[in-house]
């Protein structure tokens, strides 16, 4: 990868890969893949990672992010796309992100204003690719999920613009589980 200095970081929503525990084995083979993709990023000269903080990958990258700030100099931020993003999950997964926006080194939301439209959905989404290098998805083309809609506006993005997507696949996973 070029030298980017921001990346944005997506994939699964826990639901979409069978994730409702936080002692599930997968999170810990996910953190795993990301924790390596994201060495390797800083390593190349990323110092941002952004997320908008939806539940699944982008809250384990969070937590993988923080970690790795005791070791590097990183910053996580953290944009959702309008005010009260998580104003309707549940207790437990509202002090997850609470605890990740706490310790965040920037938050902030595209739209000033609750959500009303899809169109801030668009608005946050074409945000994100406009102020970051690249991003790292943990996605497999052959198992869609809601990031497919990130993903396509990211390669009609790349169409005009010097922009790298990165992926980290179900074989990296497996591969991830298997390997120290």
């Amino acid at each position: 990868m070029q030298t980017s200095q921001t990346i944005l970081i997506s994939g699964y929503r826990n639901y979409e890969i069978g994730v409702f525990q936080e002692k599930d084995p997968k999170i810990a083979v996910i953190k795993k893949s990301l924790k390596s993709s994201c060495i390797q990023l800083i390593e190349e000269g990323a110092t941002w990672f952004l997320i908008s903080g939806a539940l699944g990958v982008e809250v384990w990258a969070a937590e993988v992010i923080l970690e790795l700030k005791q070791e590097y100099e990183v910053s996580l931020g953290v944009i959702s796309a309008y005010t009260e993003f998580y104003a309707k999950w549940n207790e437990k997964n509202q002090q997850v992100i609470q605890t990740i926006l706490e310790q965040a080194d920037f938050v902030d939301a595209v739209s000033r204003k609750p959500y009303e439209s899809p169109q801030q959905l668009k608005n946050h989404t074409q945000f994100l690719l406009t102020h970051t290098n690249g991003c790292l998805l943990l996605y497999d083309e052959e198992y869609p999920g809601k990031s497919q809609y990130l993903l396509a506006d990211a390669k009609r993005y790349q169409l005009e613009h010097s922009y790298e997507i990165l992926y980290i696949t179900m074989d990296d996973l497996q591969n991830a589980a298997y390997s120290d």
